[in-house]
């Protein structure tokens, strides 16, 4: 019930849908007056949809920054939370990764620099008959030349409330006094570390996968319409409800 009614307000939040509906309003509707301010209104959303400028400003204030290496003291456990992997590409004989994979390639950095001493990585999948995706994550860590004594894997979780739920019975049976880097996208962090403290795990955040961008110099770099910005509008969107919607369940 939780997964339908996430995917429900997913889908009814990204600006597509609500562009496509006042494009159909302003087909259907016959009054004038009414017509027109519905074509006002599906131009404004449009030019707001699109304006790279704005969404780039309101992830910038939503995604934590990142954290320099230099700063970092060392970790017991460095938690991967997955969501990175196209799970049901074929042929299955690889791994195939998709936007994220920052969340693995960084946790593997840490690793080499000796930052963290292991990896945990949480996230199953929904289709039973899959390989979980903690697992297929895993193999990249094994070819990547990572110990199996140095990874741990909870191929359960479904959400980000398991993740922290399912990771942190793993903590307190392994590491009970264990220092913790959580690594997830940036924009997904702040909702990531609420389930964690929730769950009762204290965890240091390493942001990864930034989908904002340093302030460009050429102004025309932040008035082209750009229709990559609907796609980020929806990221934040949906961001946005999942960490009110958690809120109010108490899942924060």
């Amino acid at each position: 019930m939780f997964f339908v009614l996430s995917k429900t307000l997913y889908y009814l939040a990204m600006p597509a849908v609500w562009l496509l509906l006042l494009a159909a309003a302003v087909l259907w509707v016959r009054r004038p007056i009414v017509k027109k301010r519905l074509s006002i209104l599906l131009l404004c959303l449009l030019l707001l949809f699109t304006n790279p400028f704005v969404i780039n400003q309101l992830m910038r204030r939503w995604e934590l920054p990142p954290r320099p290496l230099h700063e970092l003291p060392s970790y017991d456990v460095g938690i991967v939370l997955s969501g990175i992997v196209q799970t049901h590409q074929q042929p299955a004989d690889r791994v195939y990764m998709q936007r994220g994979a920052d969340r693995l390639l960084h946790a593997l950095l840490l690793y080499r620099k000796g930052i963290i001493k292991k990896i945990l990585i949480s996230g199953g999948n929904y289709d039973s008959t899959v390989t979980p995706e903690a697992e297929q994550l895993k193999q990249v860590l094994l070819l990547a030349g990572v110990p199996a004594k140095d990874i741990i894997v909870e191929p359960y979780a479904l959400n980000t409330v398991e993740n922290a739920r399912y990771t942190a019975v793993l903590l307190r049976d392994h590491f009970p006094q264990g220092r913790y880097l959580l690594i997830t996208s940036a924009f997904h962090m702040r909702r990531a570390l609420g389930c964690f403290r929730q769950a009762g795990i204290e965890a240091d955040p390493f942001p990864v996968d930034f989908y904002s961008t340093p302030k460009q110099t050429h102004w025309l770099l932040w008035i082209a319409p750009n229709e990559q910005s609907i796609a980020l509008w929806g990221v934040f969107i949906h961001e946005l409800i999942g960490y009110i919607v958690y809120d109010i369940l108490n899942y924060l």
